[in-house]
């Protein structure tokens, strides 16, 4: 498990380096800056995240036929092409909708200016996303493999990349001009070329990818496997948009507080995602490792892989707990000056959404690894109603009530995404433990 999961952990820390960084440059510009970049990049980053659930499909799907069949190339050529197909037909009404992002934030009553600023954002970061999917799809291609390395390479240059432009383009330094909160998003679109160009290089030319040709006779049609592809792909994609916009929505519901408390939470928020991605990256590695075992027909292996994913995603989250809640100022100190007299308001907000978070990083954990051994499985649509029921019936209402009602103000809203956590995680983890019972394991 460990040897499968490390390189995606870090793949996946190297992906939110690349956002963190663009937080952390416009932070840099001022706390309307963070601001405007918060509201924009959470608009970009909910069509991404539920385009990413969709190519998710490809690794359980790849995995489960390399259980029945080791050496199986045109199964896993199928599932790769029909997945690179549904990125190209997905990203269309995506674009669509994201090019009116300044007048969907104006309509939730947002700033106007944050509103304005954030639309030039997102019309520099919405191309970058059909490169992304497409990542997506190689990365868990290389993962199903379990080659993960490769992604992380790729992964660790496109960081690299993004950190330098944006630099130049965010601030006018290199001889670049100075666009600001724009130059974060064509840097940004600009890595995720970077990383599809890097992915599509090793997939045609390494002995160990290349015999699938995955991209040979790219336009026929694979009707059967597209469909496929969706059936199991978009309740994936469902659940995690449920669980994203939930915290997108939480970004929005700070903006309606103040300036400063979404500025605070957009710190947080990112402190946040960083530490998600140790359990996010184990539980795609358990996807592989239950898928593999399900195909074999080891109802043992199935087991085996589940547990020792949740054990370890379990003591590392207990681990960063503790840090948040014990010592958040360090943490803080890497998106702004705590030091600065002008920052104290959103560096003790920050505090306080931190304590929150660390309360509720357990049961995050808990709760994707229970989404990913079930999606191992091919068990997708009823793990989507927990996140619905749990994330946006619960969740959200209350922290919703708290936060305006109850006078608790942004620790309102955490606290709602705290509950939804645990609910969604408690969900999950029973249907884990009922998978014989209910069917699952065949």
């Amino acid at each position: 498990m460990l040897t499968l999961a490390w390189p995606l952990i870090l793949t996946n820390l190297s992906q939110a380096a690349i956002h963190a960084t663009d937080v952390i440059l416009l932070g840099w510009l001022g706390p309307r800056s963070l601001a405007a970049g918060a509201l924009g990049t959470n608009l970009v980053m909910a069509c991404v995240i539920f385009g990413s659930g969709l190519m998710t499909a490809t690794a359980p799907m790849i995995a489960r036929e390399l259980g029945r069949r080791r050496h199986s190339v045109r199964d896993v050529r199928r599932t790769v092409r029909a997945a690179l197909w549904a990125a190209v037909v997905l990203v269309v009404p995506l674009w669509a909708l994201l090019w009116n992002a300044e007048h969907i934030l104006l309509a939730m009553g947002q700033d106007p200016g944050l509103a304005t600023q954030a639309g030039r954002l997102v019309h520099a970061m919405m191309w970058g996303m059909l490169p992304f999917f497409g990542y997506v799809v190689l990365r868990n291609y290389v993962a199903a493999l379990e080659r993960p390395m490769w992604s992380l390479a790729i992964a660790v240059v496109a960081v690299v990349f993004n950190a330098i432009v944006n630099y130049g383009l965010v601030f006018g330094n290199f001889g670049l001009p100075r666009l600001e909160v724009v130059g974060a998003g064509i840097g940004s679109s600009l890595s995720n070329c970077i990383m599809f160009a890097g992915m599509a290089l090793v997939v045609t030319r390494h002995p160990r990818f290349r015999r699938y040709r995955l991209f040979g006779h790219f336009w026929r049609a694979d009707w059967e496997r597209f469909r496929a592809v969706w059936r199991l792909g978009l309740p994936i994609a469902v659940t995690l948009a449920l669980e994203a916009t939930v915290f997108n929505a939480a970004v929005f519901l700070m903006g309606l507080i103040s300036t400063t408390a979404l500025a605070a939470h957009a710190v947080a928020i990112q402190i946040a995602s960083l530490s998600f991605m140790i359990p996010l990256g184990l539980g795609q590695a358990a996807t592989v490792r239950v898928g593999l075992a399900a195909g074999r027909g080891d109802r043992g292996g199935i087991a085996r892989a589940g547990w020792t994913a949740f054990t370890l995603a379990e003591g590392v989250m207990l681990a960063v707990a503790l840090v948040m809640i014990f010592s958040p100022l360090p943490l803080i100190s890497a998106f702004m000056d705590v030091t600065d007299p002008g920052h104290a308001d959103v560096v003790a907000l920050a505090v306080s959404f931190l304590a929150v978070a660390g309360l509720f990083q357990l049961v995050d954990g808990a709760q994707v690894i229970g989404a990913a051994m079930l999606r191992g499985l091919h068990d997708t649509r009823i793990p989507m109603l927990f996140a619905g029921l749990g994330y946006w019936v619960l969740g959200l209402p209350v922290g919703a009530w708290l936060a305006f009602r109850g006078d608790w103000g942004g620790v309102g809203i955490w606290t709602g995404l705290a509950l939804g956590l645990a609910i969604v995680s408690a969900m999950m983890l029973g249907r884990w433990m009922a998978r014989e019972r209910l069917g699952l394991v065949g």
